[in-house]
């Protein structure tokens, strides 16, 4: 979808921002821990392209994606530092994978033993430890020897990391990120340490557990400036959200007492009231959830009345405001914030989902 460059809504993107939560990251990391910025989904939606660059000039030695596609994207953008795809590929792809020199996750001993057949070329694989997360990974130690004893018997296969994913490091309860570590360090104990890189660190892990276990720290999250825990455990440091979505007024009027608002007549004026009309919807990733929601005019709140349509959604704001009043939806407007976190405890998620959520319908802007 190409986005809507003719029209008001957008998503900025402050691209310092992104540098100084990845600059105070490094700060806090050991000598020789490397920074892989995670802009999977778009950069977390965004931008991946602009996002990776400025990682990499604030200190980022490397990147993370989800899937081939997103690393070939990075890959004809121009990026050279190494990427390593933390999802699944299917070695059908193999050829395509050493052209662009992508490094891959092994998810299972049946793809180990099919890479060890196929693989005519040297290749870097991150071997995945399922240590209680549920997704993918090594989880039995038997197929974890037998894995061993095939990444040690094929010189091609270049065995450069080890890693894990933590569901719970964003959490005052620890109990089920201890057993994690427990069965991650049964893991090390049949492949060894000396391994290039041993990871186990996403944002969270950084955060409040000192990167355990890890000389390569996966950032993601974070690096967009949202707390990875919601508001349950405390920043180490100031993270600056680096995202904005704003528009702008397209329709005004006012409306007399006990009219209707929006499908399903869900909204009833109060009194004579201002509506106004924004040209963004569900179809932007502003979901009906969030109606009620107060966006900033003229550093004041004004809720969305009536259900969010797919296009386009209104406000109730205090007065006539002319056309082109600009709205923001999260940011900053004046002495007002609205982060978010504050926008995803509204709809019952989590922030990442939310900006994650917006669509390429909505152009990416970036500022310094």
């Amino acid at each position: 979808m190409e986005p809507n460059i003719y029209g008001p809504s957008q998503v900025v993107v402050n691209l310092n921002h992104i540098r100084h939560n990845v600059k105070e990251e490094l700060k806090r990391l050991d000598h020789g821990t490397s920074l892989y910025a995670v802009v999977k989904a778009n950069g977390y939606g965004h931008g991946a392209i602009e996002v990776a660059k400025a990682a990499i000039e604030a200190g980022a030695t490397g990147l993370c994606v989800s899937n081939l596609n997103e690393a070939i994207e990075l890959r004809k953008n121009e990026m050279t530092e190494p990427i390593l795809v933390m999802g699944y590929v299917s070695l059908k792809y193999l050829d395509i994978v050493l052209e662009n020199d992508i490094t891959l996750t092994a998810t299972n001993l049946e793809w180990l033993k099919e890479l060890d057949k196929r693989v005519t070329k040297e290749i870097k694989i991150h071997l995945k430890i399922d240590t209680g997360m549920g997704r993918i990974g090594l989880n039995d130690s038997e197929e974890m020897k037998l894995a061993n004893e095939l990444l040690k018997s094929n010189p091609l296969i270049n065995f450069e990391g080890l890693f894990t994913h933590f569901s719970k490091a964003d959490s005052k309860d620890n109990q089920h990120f201890e057993l994690q570590q427990r069965r991650f360090l049964n893991a090390l104990a049949i492949f060894g340490e000396d391994i290039p890189y041993i990871h186990t660190s996403n944002s969270a892990t950084a955060l409040w557990h000192d990167a355990w276990k890890s000389n390569l720290v996966r950032y993601g999250d974070a690096m967009y400036g949202m707390n990875p825990s919601g508001n349950e455990l405390d920043e180490p440091f100031k993270l600056k959200q680096a995202l904005t979505l704003e528009t702008e007024i397209i329709h005004i009027k006012e409306v007399e007492k006990g009219e209707k608002i929006g499908y399903g007549a869900t909204y009833e004026t109060s009194s004579k009231e201002w509506i106004a009309t924004l040209p963004i919807g569900y179809a932007d990733g502003l979901i009906r959830k969030f109606q009620g929601f107060n966006c900033l005019v003229n550093s004041k709140q004004a809720p969305i009345v009536g259900r969010i349509c797919m296009d386009q959604c209104m406000i109730r704001v205090d007065g006539y405001l002319p056309i082109g009043t600009k709205v923001t939806i999260f940011g900053r407007d004046g002495d007002l914030f609205n982060s978010v976190q504050k926008g995803a405890e509204y709809v019952d998620t989590i922030n990442y989902e939310v900006t994650c959520g917006l669509t390429d319908r909505l152009p990416r802007v970036y500022i310094e």
